[in-house]
């Protein structure tokens, strides 16, 4: 009991995770709130950069806000933003624009200096959150991100998906783990804030493969992570492929995914922060299991339980 207690004055919460919102509101007073924003990016592997067709699993219309589209400048964009959060939560305070859609580092310095000046220059916006793939920064780029961490909050959020290069090329994601691995150990030498985004149950994984990602990602410099369950979302490839090969996928039931979720996060290091625990694509895209209706916040509810139940927390078995 003396190690989670340590471990839980150090986060400076009683939850059994790291949470990154908790982690926010002792740090800021208030929680951040990402205000997305569309800036009309592509993506190297949709236009023929490193290949066509994109990602197997994406559609961001399954994952974009109604007010977050092009061509609406961003400004417009923001502040559509900021209405609807002021209007969902309690007090906001906080907001920083999340280049969500796409690449969002897929373009020259100057353009990217273009966008992301406009987004910084709204009065209510204190930083920037970044999602991008790791073969889309360069040393130019991030000492640019550096420069602007200097006086706003900046986070970089790559696209990691799977720490194995067999699976980025079964569902056409154009890069490899090892590409993942420089461009975020760039990134956080530079002091950047670095997060990584995962994707649980893609084709061709197992149990055993997909915990073993936690001691990977534990060993590198991150400071946030997202966790996805996959989910079959309309107008992808891979329902096509789902359709036709259900065998070849292997979707996470809700108590099933609660289990494996305990489970990798008594394998992560305790210092990595805890976004997201699950994905939430709209019922009107989601063409695989439903787990009815359940929100992200719930799904956090019966993880805490379970870990509860188990007597258990993040990083309990980190480093065995």
């Amino acid at each position: 009991m003396l190690k989670i207690n340590i471990l839980f004055y150090s986060w400076g919460n009683t939850r059994r995770f790291n949470s990154w919102a908790d982690q926010c509101r002792q740090l800021y007073g208030s929680r951040l709130q990402r205000v997305s924003v569309n800036a009309g990016f592509s993506c190297p592997n949709r236009d023929g950069t490193v290949g066509t067709g994109g990602c197997t699993f994406c559609n961001n219309e399954g994952f974009s806000p109604s007010y977050c589209h092009p061509p609406k400048p961003i400004l417009q964009q923001i502040d559509e933003g900021v209405a609807f959060l002021k209007k969902r939560y309690k007090n906001p305070e906080i907001f920083i624009a999340y280049f969500q859609s796409y690449t969002n580092t897929h373009g020259s310095l100057e353009h990217l200096k273009s966008l992301y000046g406009q987004a910084l220059s709204h009065s209510e916006i204190r930083g920037l959150a970044i999602g991008t793939r790791p073969d889309c920064v360069d040393e130019e780029k991030l000492d640019y991100f550096a420069s602007l961490a200097r006086e706003y909050l900046i986070t970089i959020e790559y696209g990691v998906e799977s720490c194995y290069n067999e699976t980025l090329q079964k569902v056409n994601r154009g890069h490899t783990f090892e590409q993942s691995v420089i461009a975020i150990e760039l990134t956080a030498s530079r002091g950047l804030h670095t997060g990584v985004h995962m994707i649980f149950g893609l084709p061709g994984e197992n149990r055993i493969q997909m915990l073993d990602q936690a001691k990977i990602l534990s060993d590198l410099p991150i400071q946030t992570i997202k966790f996805h369950q996959l989910q079959i979302v309309k107008g992808t490839p891979m329902s096509i492929e789902y359709k036709e090969h259900p065998e070849r996928f292997h979707l996470f039931l809700l108590d099933e995914y609660v289990e494996f979720i305990v489970k990798f996060l008594e394998l992560l290091r305790p210092g990595i922060s805890v976004e997201r625990l699950s994905g939430e694509v709209p019922p009107a895209f989601n063409q695989g299991i439903n787990w009815g209706g359940i929100r992200s916040d719930q799904l956090i509810s019966l993880v805490e339980k379970k870990m509860e139940d188990l007597n258990t927390w993040q990083g309990r078995l980190w480093g065995n």
